[in-house]
């Protein structure tokens, strides 16, 4: 089975949200999981070259996500709607993949919870490090597999 190529069109998608976001919140005030290896049942679970940074990506925007709740009154939410617009391109018909990538973003979205119950200026700013880091990351996935 060939290996799948990134689909430039979601990415996109997902990259305008995130550049559309850059300015409204300055307004107001984990290592990646490697590629699968076959399953113990022979069945080998589909990987790509770009599943590592993928993969942070979507521990990046649960982040976002997470910070973008806490310290705006009016949050909405792209952040999750553009990951799932992402994994149902990305991952269709690959349960594990999916699995593995909204474990991600779950992760992403829950270490940040863990330690901001308000939003501070460090919420804000680590917001605005994640968010630009994942402009970068899907720029660089866009990029580098776009077909």
């Amino acid at each position: 089975m060939s290996k799948p190529r990134f689909r430039r069109s979601a990415l996109s998608a997902f990259c305008a949200t995130l550049f559309a976001a850059t300015a409204s919140l300055a307004q107001t005030s984990a290592p990646s999981t490697p590629p699968a290896a076959p399953g113990a049942s022979g069945n080998a679970t589909t990987s790509t070259a770009y599943d590592d940074k993928l993969s942070r990506l979507a521990e990046v925007t649960g982040a976002v996500h997470y910070l973008r709740n806490l310290c705006q009154k009016d949050a909405k939410e792209d952040w999750r709607k553009a990951m799932g617009d992402l994994l149902a391109v990305e991952t269709a018909n690959e349960p594990e993949r999916r699995q593995k990538l909204t474990a991600a973003f779950n992760r992403g979205y829950r270490s940040f919870a863990a330690v901001y119950t308000e939003c501070t200026r460090s919420a804000v700013v680590a917001e605005e490090q994640y968010r630009n880091e994942g402009a970068t990351l899907a720029s660089e996935i866009a990029s580098r597999f776009g077909n």
